[in-house]
């Protein structure tokens, strides 16, 4: 056995962990994001990730319909990027006191997020067409296509205003 919890022994098995690995991800993001909404003091980046919440709920759903669709049973596998990523959010806007501030942080812990679900549902489209596995693929694209927009929605909000609001 080795770094996985089970052997990896084809790309069709890869594709399941790291299937199940975004999956468990996603869970994870979507239990985080009510608390970066709580702490978020600019009303614009507090609708955003409203609108994500519930974005990462659909995303859910369709990586459920890709199980189903794979003939593979609905599960997560632990990832410890996704929680170090949420770990090191949780840290760092827990010691910022300046709203501000907060919501510049917010927004870097957000795009650090969004970074790594858009290098897994790429990886996972990829694999899907090279399996044959089109259907797949095509519903892996819808997320990686939300996984964009919000990561370009995060840094036009930055740019434009947050992160000078902040300095």
């Amino acid at each position: 056995m080795g770094f996985f919890t089970y052997d990896i022994k084809s790309m069709d098995d890869l594709f399941v962990h790291t299937l199940r690995d975004i999956y468990y991800a996603e869970n994870q993001i979507a239990k985080a994001l009510p608390h970066m909404i709580d702490q978020a003091s600019d009303p614009q980046l507090k609708s955003g990730l409203e609108n994500h919440l519930g974005e990462t709920h659909r995303q859910i759903d369709r990586l459920e319909k890709v199980f189903q669709m794979h003939g593979v049973e609905i599960g997560g596998v632990s990832c410890p990027a996704i929680d170090g990523i949420i770990k090191e959010a949780n840290e760092v806007t827990g010691e910022v006191a300046d709203k501000s501030v907060l919501d510049a942080a917010i927004i870097a812990a957000a795009q650090a997020v969004e970074h790594y679900e858009i290098t897994r549902y790429g990886t996972l489209a990829a694999w899907a067409k090279e399996l044959g596995r089109e259907d797949c693929a095509s519903i892996l694209l819808e997320n990686l296509k939300e996984e964009k927009a919000a990561d370009a929605h995060l840094n036009e909000m930055a740019e434009s205003r947050l992160n000078r609001r902040a300095a």
